[in-house]
């Protein structure tokens, strides 16, 4: 996610997203009573000839602007929705008031604005910028002795190699073929150490090759193999990598990832309230008991929460007395695990009661 201008005397932001993640950012950043606008298009009852071109109208492309009512996401086809009533446009084209459905779409520049932007919005957005200087996934394309390397930044994507072997065609008998296999699974090893904090490996391709190398990885560097997943595709090269990001196979485990995270803070804290229920509390008015006395060693919010009546003061308060905040997502289990406890829980310092 990019920040390309802001005025704070206005309150506005101007954000371009470029991932998957960035819209999820965003469909917890903009809140019903925001104000947005962006470039859309709509179609438009064309009156302009003798008598109409088509009964669907044309459609035209222009600046719009939304004061925000409801906000969807839906993860796995990377739509993010906002709808609410027209403020600004053309108005020779769409009256005032009316309502409209903005989709937010991949590097198209999103103005937002609120009355106040919380330390909790502006939080999010500086964990979406620097997530989009990590390098979030490599996609290996491998096959008959050729691999190449596609970077996935979440600016864009990085070709390496491509990465040559010294193996024999499949007809040559070669003794020495096992040991030249071997090389060059290591030269591909090698390469990937040049990149630190990997998240996730897709090692793809059209043959055997893949499983191929992912069983050498299993056998002698598990670390890699872990955050390894298989994709097959029906070319190899950059045409093999276009593939795999077309079936959105790197956006899917990104969020995965994220998820795993939030997860384990659920798990440990249910964990602890089966074995040892005192080191837990839960529900807004014993949370914000426990923040008051400085005893949160961790605060759980779900996401939805956050902008409930005191909810950020209590997230602050618990930070400025050493406590760690963890933001639970309402799109998978986790976040319904919380719900279920008020939507807020807390892991303890030692024990208030």
């Amino acid at each position: 996610m990019k920040i390309v201008g802001k005025n704070q005397k206005e309150g506005t932001m101007d954000i371009i997203p470029e991932t998957l993640d960035d819209l999820w950012h965003l469909s917890r950043i903009i809140q019903e009573g925001d104000d947005i606008s962006s470039v859309t298009t709509r179609r438009i009852q064309d009156t302009s000839g003798d008598k109409l071109r088509s009964d669907r109208g044309v459609k035209k492309t222009f600046v719009l602007g939304v004061h925000i009512e409801s906000i969807s996401f839906h993860m796995f086809t990377a739509k993010l929705r906002l709808t609410g009533t027209i403020t600004k446009g053309p108005e020779d084209l769409i009256p005032l008031g009316s309502h409209h459905t903005v989709e937010v779409k991949f590097n198209t520049p999103l103005t937002i604005k609120k009355e106040k932007w919380s330390k909790w919005a502006l939080d999010r957005l500086d964990m979406a910028i620097k997530a989009s200087k990590k390098l979030s996934a490599i996609i290996v394309l491998i096959e008959d002795g050729t691999a190449t390397l596609g970077l996935i930044r979440q600016y864009g994507i990085e070709y390496y190699g491509p990465i040559q072997s010294n193996i024999s065609g499949k007809r040559v008998v070669d003794k020495n073929r096992p040991k030249e296999q071997i090389e060059f699974y290591q030269k591909i090893v090698k390469t990937l150490f040049k990149f630190k904090d990997i998240q996730n490996i897709v090692i793809a391709g059209p043959g055997f090759s893949k499983e191929n190398f992912y069983k050498f990885l299993e056998d002698n560097y598990s670390d890699l193999a872990k955050k390894s997943i298989l994709e097959a595709t029906g070319s190899s090269g950059r045409v093999g990598i276009s593939e795999v990001l077309k079936k959105g196979t790197v956006e899917k485990l990104s969020s995965e990832n994220r998820i795993a995270f939030e997860m384990k803070d659920i798990n440990d804290m249910l964990k602890l309230l089966s074995t040892n229920h005192e080191l837990v509390v839960y529900g807004k008015d014993e949370v914000n008991t426990a923040v008051n006395m400085g005893a949160v060693k961790k605060l759980l919010v779900r996401d939805l929460n956050i902008n409930s009546e005191d909810m950020e003061s209590i997230m602050n308060l618990c930070e400025n007395m050493g406590g760690k905040v963890s933001i639970i997502s309402s799109e998978h289990e986790g976040g319904e695990q919380l719900n279920a406890l008020g939507g807020v829980a807390a892991i303890l310092r030692y024990p208030i009661k």
